[in-house]
């Protein structure tokens, strides 16, 4: 019942998403929206923002659907390149919104996510420092997110595959050499 509620109410936020920016939408609006009262949203969630990091997080899982090993990690992230634009209303108006930055936050701990297990697998057998493996994932980290964001603010208008796949060619072993220069 409690995963239905949340469900439930990140519908509802996501509907009142395709027609109006985040700053715009109450708890109010999105209680009515699905039927329930505060009390109820409250009960699931601290805030909007929680609430919308959690239909992030929730709907990213689903699409990415484990790909997130070296093998995989272009197609993971062009499943998330995917969402995005199915998902345009939304995405846009979120980021359109004063409160934009939960947006980049979420992109943010995704992509450190999905670049870590990548680079923790690559650097079987290579003796890195964790710190240094957290520098690498931080820089495909704000290097993928700062593509991302400014592919959203300038309307989505290139291709998801073309994004994918010129990250991939950019990277193309890059990740083994900065773990093998890095190493100790």
């Amino acid at each position: 019942m409690s995963h239905r509620t949340k469900k439930a109410l990140a519908f509802s936020l996501k509907k009142l998403l395709e027609q109006t920016t985040l700053e715009k939408i109450t708890v109010k609006d999105i209680v009515k929206e699905c039927g329930v009262n505060r009390q109820t949203f409250y009960y699931h969630f601290h805030d909007i923002y929680e609430l919308l990091e959690w239909l992030f997080s929730t709907e990213v899982t689903e699409v990415i659907d484990n790909k997130n090993t070296y093998e995989t990690w272009q197609q993971g992230f062009l499943r998330v390149l995917n969402y995005i634009e199915t998902n345009k209303k939304v995405v846009m108006n979120t980021y359109h919104s004063l409160e934009r930055e939960h947006l980049e936050e979420y992109l943010y701990r995704f992509v450190y996510t999905l670049m870590i297990d990548v680079i923790n697998e690559q650097a079987k057998g290579i003796r890195v420092t964790e710190e240094n493996k957290q520098f690498i994932a931080d820089f495909y980290k704000y290097a993928f997110v700062g593509i991302v964001i400014e592919w959203i603010g300038e309307g989505m208008k290139e291709c998801p595959e073309m994004i994918s796949d010129n990250l991939s060619k950019l990277i193309d072993g890059d990740i083994t050499k900065a773990l093998l220069y890095l190493q100790k």
